[in-house]
């Protein structure tokens, strides 16, 4: 049997470049030599050549973070291309990549969100009226980055100008939102018409951090996961049909990964991932390997996916 050839796109231009580098470096390895020939793509300078080889590619996997990643951009320019790759295309990227139009349709189709306003650029000078709707603590962050660069927790109504400034800097859309504490979990989805939701993984950030920021994120100790997490049935099943809900909404496929918050019994929906942190030790890759999902396997299995389009 022929290998795959395919293309693993990674690096980028965004500010989770270094993020999505390692992340490639580890699926690299992972992917089995024996099924695919593997190219790689840094869509900063590399454009030009994965353009000129789509006639001898099979398939994209794509492991970019952020925009020009995850906001539809790089999907639309490899169907341009008519190369398969893995994940939600144009339409569902730019949605979930949008934070303001994903809780509007998670609002729309019943999912609870925390209340939340837009802000403007004139708020970062006078952010009465914004406090007069929103009461501290909120959580102000840009509208179309991840990894949480440019976010903050307000505690203070003192603290809003100089956490909206910071925003500003990452994005021309910044959103203010109700702070909800509680346990954060995360679903994953895997699937394109029949989904299956993956086991809970609960994200408890060292007690320094005030939530799952860029470094409680990725420094190593700085977080730990609890897979599956440890929340009654209840819980469970209800977050797992919210994954499957959000998924369906935003127009996805392949697979996602949906962040939460739950308290006092209640579950609010915060984001949806469309290109999760791909290593073994990631949430999704986690939550696979309890569903009985090697690392490996779960990239074969992505990539099978890609290539049902």
């Amino acid at each position: 049997m022929s290998r795959l050839r395919l293309a693993l796109i990674a690096g980028g231009t965004s500010g989770e470049r270094e993020v999505s580098l390692q992340g490639a470096a580890v699926v690299a390895r992972a992917l089995d030599p024996q099924k695919y020939k593997v190219s790689r793509y840094d869509p900063a300078t590399d454009l030009p050549r994965l353009a000129a080889d789509a006639a001898q590619l099979d398939v994209a996997f794509i492991l970019l973070h952020g925009i020009h990643g995850e906001d539809g951009t790089m999907q639309g320019f490899l169907e341009l291309l008519g190369i398969p790759y893995q994940g939600a295309g144009v339409l569902g990227s730019a949605l979930a990549m949008d934070k303001n139009l994903a809780k509007t349709l998670y609002r729309l189709h019943g999912l609870p969100v925390a209340s939340w306003e837009m802000a403007s650029p004139g708020d970062v000078r006078d952010p009465g009226p914004l406090l007069e709707r929103l009461r501290p603590p909120l959580v102000v962050k840009p509208v179309r980055q991840g990894s949480s660069i440019g976010m903050s927790i307000v505690r203070e109504a003192g603290e809003l100008s100089g956490a909206l400034r910071q925003a500003f800097a990452h994005d021309r859309q910044v959103m203010v939102e109700e702070f909800i504490r509680g346990r954060e979990i995360t679903v994953g989805v895997l699937g394109n018409d029949e989904l299956t939701a993956l086991p809970l993984v609960e994200v408890i950030p060292g007690e320094q951090y005030d939530f799952f920021d860029y470094e409680a994120k990725y420094k190593p100790g700085a977080s730990r996961e609890v897979c599956p997490a440890e929340v009654g049935d209840g819980i469970r099943s209800k977050a797992q049909e919210y994954g499957l809900i959000a998924h369906r909404v935003l127009q996805l496929r392949g697979y996602s990964r949906t962040d939460m918050i739950v308290r006092d019994g209640d579950i609010f929906i915060l984001e949806t991932n469309t290109i999760p942190g791909m290593t073994p030790t990631s949430l999704l890759p986690q939550a696979a390997a309890q569903a009985g999902l090697s690392f490996s396997a779960l990239l074969d299995r992505l990539i099978e996916l890609a290539r049902e389009r």
